[in-house]
């Protein structure tokens, strides 16, 4: 095909709405610190469930980031993303234009979308008739709610794509704005994911004894522990701001990070359930590291995708071990899950976690590990202070579906990457 140069791909802003605070610096200092945002719930009674916790929202104040008219039309899943959208392209200075508002889009991850207002609105559908459903509840029912409505706030016009991948929604939404900006479709891309804690959903879940404490023992999220017993389930929103490499240098950017290689996968395995073992898994760390030009030892740190389940978290584990485990160089390895709780489309906030600890040379604890369940590098009780020059988000669904992506420190100054 001969060589042609690769547009570059990077992280120049954040924005964030999760359980441990609103925006990049309230989120950071209670990372950095081991806070958790998972606590009784407040929104709705528990009475009656066998779990009680979650990490829910709860200092957010959607007028402070969108004009009353749109605001007024809105779900809380898409005045999440629209806020979240907004403060990522004020970190990243990029103003939308008349110049550049077609070149700007939005790949917006969720699992579930909206349930709290699907139920809703099914229920007076039927118990009072197709009259006395609120019109502008409608067109939020929809997965691509919260995409159209940041991109009417903010008056963006370029690519604009919602991705329902379950629980590796938001990497996968990464992945692919990253696809768009390297193919020269769009010069920035909004991307991350969203999910909210509903009544319907958290009720389901504790139903099929999906969440902590599934197995018995104490309700908590312990994410690569002995003692786990399923997930507690959380609620956010995470948004990177991609942009190609050489504009961003043009315009004197300084990137958190280079996004440089991502890899898609699955595997037999039930619908709600996990696979025997961890081929998919690999395959999809594997693919995402050749495209980096990474090897095992490269990779300083990572980003995991547990979440204190029984299954996955062991399956996780056995995975590194394989690839991790020879030598001397082990990669440190972290989940964020013990503090925000299972965010099903919690890719974006933890990659904007993985962002700022390339940038910074700081990775966060895992809330909630004590017992490892095996011998690997967790990073246990507080930060480690340590330069990050590659690094891996992992992200693991039910169903055997997976979605690794790599990000390294920026390589701008580079030559253009060539492809063959």
């Amino acid at each position: 095909m001969g060589n042609h140069v690769v547009r570059r791909v990077v992280v120049t802003g954040i924005g964030m709405v999760t359980p441990l605070g609103v925006g990049k610096d309230r989120f950071r200092e209670a990372l950095w610190r081991g806070e958790t945002g998972i606590r009784e719930i407040a929104a709705f009674p528990t009475d009656g469930f066998g779990s009680h916790l979650g990490a829910e929202i709860r200092a957010f104040q959607p007028r402070d980031f969108i004009s009353l008219k749109n605001l007024r039309k809105m779900d809380r899943l898409s005045a999440m993303t629209t806020a979240s959208v907004r403060m990522a392209l004020g970190d990243a200075g990029i103003a939308v234009t008349d110049a550049n508002r077609d070149r700007i889009g939005i790949v917006m991850g969720t699992a579930f979308g909206n349930t709290e207002l699907k139920v809703q609105s099914a229920r007076i559908l039927f118990t009072e008739g197709p009259g006395m459903v609120n019109p502008i509840h409608v067109p939020n029912t929809v997965m691509n709610a919260p995409a159209g409505h940041a991109s009417i706030e903010l008056g963006f016009r370029g690519v604009n794509t919602t991705v329902n991948h379950q629980a590796v929604s938001a990497e996968t939404a990464i992945a692919y704005a990253a696809m768009e900006i390297r193919r020269g479709t769009a010069d920035v891309i909004l991307a991350g994911g969203v999910d909210i804690l509903s009544p319907f959903f958290y009720e389901a879940l504790d139903h099929f004894r999906a969440l902590s404490p599934a197995d018995g023992g104490s309700e908590g999220a312990r994410p690569f522990d002995l003692d786990r017993n399923g997930p507690v389930m959380g609620e956010g929103c995470g948004i990177v701001c991609l942009e190609a490499g050489e504009l961003a240098r043009e315009r004197g950017a300084e990137p958190y990070a280079e996004l440089t290689g991502w890899g898609l996968a699955s595997s037999p395995s039930p619908q709600t359930g996990w696979p025997a073992d961890p081929r998919g898994f690999l395959f999809a760390l594997e693919r995402a590291m050749r495209m980096a030009g990474a090897v095992p030892p490269d990779i300083d740190l990572i980003q995991a995708a547990a979440n204190g389940g029984f299954e996955p978290d062991a399956l996780e584990a056995a995975a590194y071990e394989r690839v991790f485990g020879g030598g001397d160089a082990k990669p440190l390895i972290t989940s964020l899950k013990g503090a925000t709780g299972e965010i099903f489309a919690s890719g974006g906030i933890r990659a904007a976690a993985l962002a700022l600890s390339v940038r910074e040379g700081v990775v966060p604890p895992t809330v909630g590990l004590k017992r490892p369940l095996c011998s690997l590098p967790f990073v246990i009780g507080e930060a480690r202070r340590r330069p990050v020059k590659k690094a891996l988000l992992s992200g693991i669904s039910f169903g055997g579906t997976y979605a690794c992506l790599v990000f390294e420190k920026d390589a701008t100054e580079s030559p253009a990457t060539k492809s063959p």
